[in-house]
C-alpha cells in the first residue's frame, strides 16, 4: 500500500503529518522526549502520528501509534532524500512524503524506493500516559 498523493505533493515533499495542535504536549530535556498522551489526542488511534520539531530537537521525529499498545519513533528524514515520513495506514510502515516512496518497516529497515539504507528508529516506552523517547 502506498500513500495517495498528487504529483505536487511528492514534488514538494508536502508531508500529511501535522505537528501537535498542543505544542505543549511534549517536550525535550537531557536526551529524552516526554509526551503527555492526554495533551495528544493525534496519537489515540493506530497509525495516529505527530511530528515535533523544534525546542532544541537534535532531529525531527515522527511518532506513530501501532497496533494495540506499540509505539515506534523515528528520526523523521529519508535516508534518500532528507524528505519527512508519513505512516502508511494498516501496514505498521512509514513512507516518504516525495516521489521516491522509499518505505521503511516498524524497525527503519529500508523495503522499497529510492533509499539504499533505512532510517533511524528510536527507543520509545509508555508509562502512566507518558511516552519517553531516547534521542
Amino acid at each position: 500500500m502506498i500513500l495517495k498523493r498528487n504529483i505536487f505533493q511528492r514534488l514538494l515533499g508536502i508531508c500529511a503529518t501535522k505537528k501537535p495542535a498542543d505544542e505543549g504536549c511534549w517536550t525535550f530535556e537531557a536526551g529524552t522526549v516526554t509526551v503527555d498522551l492526554a495533551r495528544a489526542p493525534e496519537l489515540a488511534q493506530p497509525d495516529g502520528a505527530l511530528r515535533l520539531e523544534g525546542k532544541n530537537l537534535p532531529a525531527r521525529i515522527l511518532v506513530v501509534k501501532g497496533d494495540g499498545d506499540t509505539w515506534h519513533a523515528f528520526k523523521n528524514r529519508c535516508a534518500h532524500a532528507g524528505r519527512r515520513l508519513d505512516p502508511v495506514p494498516g501496514t505498521g510502515q512509514v513512507q516518504c512524503c516525495s516521489v521516491g516512496k522509499s518505505t521503511y518497516d516498524a524497525d527503519g529497515n529500508i523495503l522499497s524506493g529510492s533509499a539504499r539504507k533505512g532510517i533511524v528508529a528510536f527507543p520509545i516506552t509508555e508509562k502512566e500516559g507518558r511516552l519517553k523517547i531516547g534521542v
